[in-house]
């Protein structure tokens, strides 16, 4: 059995372990799971970027995976004004958690990030995406999560953010830091639907789920590690905006 791997039409829903000593088996294991999540790539900041003068707050929408690590590494990120779960890249009828882990429906599993360009750019909220939010060399999966649910997208929301982003993935793919070709893509923002309550602060809320322990948190761990000066210690939550 897979300790990383969720079970089920329901996000969350594992096989059950046997009290605290499996649990402690099931995370010793855990150095033998696929390990992706905990990646981490060094790569140099975008030598195109978005021009911040005189910006307001700004969104950004990204894919990479299970959005639970996703929403958390961006919660500790300095600039980040809020984080939020949920979809893109379908229609809205179909924004269900049950419906769009069919892979059928052209969703991803999605965070809108909302930033203060004059702390954050787009462009480094893209440098952490790339180097330790998830691995972008991955196609339609993460670690254990496989589907094109699970795609690593970039949903540009104006041309500005589309030229950064195309531009960046060049950069990166040129660089030679990664094993293989950049599989993340960039999809017109059709629109972005917020994921159901219980799925929002997900690793605040289930801080020693196996899941949790084994895949998000070394994300969060590699962040404060690799972008010291980014990081900030207590995580911006959705429930605290009563969003």
């Amino acid at each position: 059995m897979n300790v990383a791997t969720k079970t089920g039409p329901g996000k969350g829903r594992w096989r059950q372990f046997g009290g605290v000593a499996a649990l402690a088996v099931a995370l010793a294991g855990a150095w033998q799971v696929s390990r992706a999540s905990e990646t981490v790539y060094n790569i140099a900041p975008p030598k195109v970027d978005e021009q911040t003068s005189g910006k307001a707050l700004e969104k950004a929408v990204i894919a990479g995976g299970c959005f639970w690590g996703v929403q958390a590494v961006f919660q500790h990120v300095n600039g980040v004004k809020n984080a939020v779960s949920g979809y893109a890249g379908g229609d809205e009828k179909t924004a269900q958690y049950r419906t769009i882990s069919s892979g059928q429906t052209g969703h991803a599993e999605a965070v809108e990030i909302s930033y203060d360009p004059s702390v954050v750019t787009y462009g480094q909220l893209l440098q952490i995406f790339f180097s330790v939010a998830h691995d972008p060399t991955q196609l339609n999966r993460q670690g254990p999560d496989t589907g094109t649910q699970y795609r690593s997208t970039i949903f540009p929301a104006n041309a500005e953010q589309a030229k950064v982003a195309t531009a960046y993935i060049e950069q990166l793919n040129q660089s030679g830091v990664y094993p293989k070709k950049i599989a993340t893509t960039t999809e017109p923002l059709k629109g972005f639907y917020k994921a159901e309550d219980y799925h929002q602060d997900y690793l605040v809320n289930n801080p020693y789920q196996p899941y949790i322990v084994i895949n998000d948190k070394p994300k969060v761990e590699n962040l404060a590690k690799t972008f010291p000066q980014a990081f900030r210690k207590d995580p911006v939550l959705v429930a605290a905006q009563g969003r």
